[in-house]
This record gives C-alpha cells, sequence and structure tokens, in this order.
C-alpha cells in the first residue's frame, strides 16, 4: 500500500501535456489560507443555470482537485467528476475542489504523523476547510450550508482525512466519501474513532479494491467493525469491496457516480460487504 502514496505524493502539474477537460461548469479562484500560511487554489463545479435557478444545493467538499476535473491538470488521469454530473442532471450539486499543496500534501491530508513520512498537519488543514473556505463558498454561492447536505469526499490519504473531518467536525460535515483510505498510514486513526463519540446521524461510503494491497480491504473492514461497535447504524455505513479494485484515479472515478448517488440520495436500503466483479 505504501508504494502508491509514494507515487502520487510528489509530483508538479507543470510540464503536463494532456489537452484540458474541464466542463464549461467549472471554475477556479485562489483564496488566502491563513491556517496553511499560503494562498489556495480552489476549483468549483456549479449545476448549469444554478445562478437563475432559485433554489440552494447541497455541496461535496473534494481534496486533490488537480485530479478532479481536468486531464491537464491531474498526474494520472482525471475523476471526470464534472463529466460525470454534467451527464447525471440529478441530483444537483456544488461540488468544491481543493488543490493539494505539492510537497505539503502529506502534511496536510494526515491528521497523525507516520515515523518514516512524517506528516500529521491535518487539523490546520481541516481549520481552513471549517473556518476560511465553507464560509466564503456559503456567501458566495446558493449553498444548502447545514451538516446533512455538507459532504467531504476524497482518496488515499484523502479519503483517511475526509473520514477524520468528519469525525472531528461532524456539525459541519455529515456525510464522507472514503474512497481508498490510508488508514494505514498511522494506527492513531483507530485509537481516534476508539475514543470519540460517534454522531449516529453522520454517514460514511467506504469503497476500496481487492488489488491495492494486502491491508486495504482488512483495515475497511476493521474500521467498519469499530464504528458499529462505537453505535454508528448500519443504514447509515456502506463499504464496497471491488474485486481487482486499484489504487488510481481510473477507479475512483468509476465508483463516484455510486458513491454520489448513496450520499447525497436518500438512503433507503441497507448495502453492506457488496463486492462488485
Amino acid at each position: 500500500m505504501k508504494k502508491f502514496l509514494l507515487l502520487i505524493v510528489f509530483f508538479s502539474t507543470t510540464n503536463l501535456i494532456a489537452q484540458s477537460t474541464d466542463s464549461k461548469n467549472v471554475i477556479t479562484f485562489e483564496i488566502e489560507a491563513p491556517q496553511l500560511d499560503t494562498i489556495r487554489k480552489i476549483w468549483v463545479y456549479t449545476p448549469e443555470g444554478y445562478k437563475t435557478a432559485g433554489k440552494k444545493y447541497p455541496v461535496i467538499y473534494m481534496h486533490d482537485a488537480q485530479n478532479l476535473f481536468d486531464a491537464s491538470t491531474s498526474y494520472s488521469g482525471e475523476w471526470k467528476v464534472d463529466e460525470i454530473l454534467d451527464s447525471l442532471k440529478q441530483p444537483e450539486v456544488i461540488v468544491v475542489g481543493i488543490e493539494h499543496g505539492n510537497e505539503k500534501r502529506i502534511d496536510e491530508l494526515t491528521p497523525f504523523p507516520h515515523e518514516k513520512y512524517g506528516g500529521g498537519k491535518g487539523d490546520k488543514y481541516l481549520s481552513f476547510l471549517v473556518e476560511t473556505l465553507k464560509p466564503h463558498i456559503d456567501v458566495v454561492y446558493p449553498t444548502l450550508s447545514e451538516a446533512e447536505n455538507t459532504t467531504i469526499m476524497g482518496s488515499s490519504l484523502g479519503g483517511l482525512i475526509s473520514f477524520y473531518g468528519a469525525l472531528k467536525y461532524p456539525e459541519i460535515f455529515g456525510k464522507a466519501g472514503v474512497f481508498s483510505p490510508s488508514f494505514w498510514f498511522s494506527e492513531e486513526i483507530y485509537k481516534f474513532v476508539e475514543g470519540r463519540e460517534i454522531e449516529n446521524s453522520t454517514k460514511f461510503y467506504f469503497v476500496g479494491g481487492t488489488g491495492e494491497g494486502e491491508e486495504m480491504i482488512p483495515d475497511l473492514k476493521k474500521m467498519y467493525d469499530l464504528l458499529k461497535e462505537k453505535g454508528l447504524s448500519e443504514e447509515n455505513m456502506h463499504i464496497k469491496i471491488v474485486k481487482d479494485g486499484q489504487h488510481n484515479e481510473a477507479a475512483w472515478s468509476r465508483e463516484f457516480p455510486e458513491a454520489f448517488a448513496w450520499l447525497i440520495e436518500p438512503v433507503t436500503s441497507k448495502m453492506i460487504f457488496r463486492v462488485s466483479k
């Protein structure tokens, strides 16, 4: 599993030659991130005609924005979030993508440090989301700002920080899309859950592939069982195991529509330990 971390952390968005593929419904802006002592580029996907629709929308906050919307800025392919949502039409949402900090990515997306890889500054990153970015988004865009309409989602280290963020800020993030989470990064994440009072209203969508190394599926099941022991209802958790699923953007793109539907639409049935062939 650790090899995947090293492949995706230390890269630059320069010298990329892929053609731009971002939708006309995607814009970018920069915002000061005092918690991180930097200026951060943000990508925003909005529904068609949202300015004149006269309604408000759920919001999904996603990490690693360089890989979400545009092949020309991605390291190894894009999630195609904008194309997928353009084609789905309903339900309509706003997606806020936060660019990672390149060489600071490990620091920002890990809540606890690793003895070899460092990191552990995820609280500052989440403070930026909660204290600076979300208030800005809620002012500028017509959002449904309550936790029940706010999702945090990501993959790998982004899956780890999404899971942690939903637990630390249940009053902000009522739902979490946890793709191929790097739970291996620190055993402290399990201790954090053990000592945490879990909000039974929080919803978690877990997905991982059997082709992602020996640790991925056992770690997912371990966390699922721990949450159940802490009292989180099975109706609020979905865990999907993808046979031969890989640790890359193509795999996460394929899983995004189902995760999106489960998290955004009302949950009507239990979907536990489902294996996709």
